[in-house]
């Protein structure tokens, strides 16, 4: 869940800051951060106006694939089940293994 897959064609040191995010059925936003972080590698969406500013986390479990490019990350989530993950505040968030449990379950719940 917080690996790149190897499917996913991720290159360690790439920034993927400013990529495009698609979800399965569309745009959700921007990669705000992205880390590699070993056991806990994630990027950080920025949603802008599609659901009000709200930013997500979203595991490197869950990127099918990395288009270096287009300058676009897929996700192999929909844009609902990622409009309804928990939001990430990097205020609040940032290095909290309570949180990071909370999202591993609900992404971990609503694999596809």
């Amino acid at each position: 869940m917080w690996s790149y897959p190897p499917a996913s064609q991720y290159t360690p040191g790439s920034s993927l800051t400013g990529f495009k995010v698609e979800a399965t059925d569309g745009h959700i936003g921007k990669v705000d951060e992205a880390t590699e972080e070993v056991g806990s590698s994630h990027i950080v969406v920025d949603t802008g106006p599609w659901i009000f500013g709200k930013h997500v986390l979203l595991p490197a479990g869950t990127i099918a694939r990395i288009d270096m490019n287009e300058e676009k990350i897929h996700v192999s989530r929909t844009k609902d089940q990622i409009k309804d993950a928990p939001e990430y505040d990097k205020d609040q968030h940032r290095g909290d293994n309570t949180y990071r449990d909370q999202i591993g379950q609900y992404y971990g719940r609503n694999h596809i």
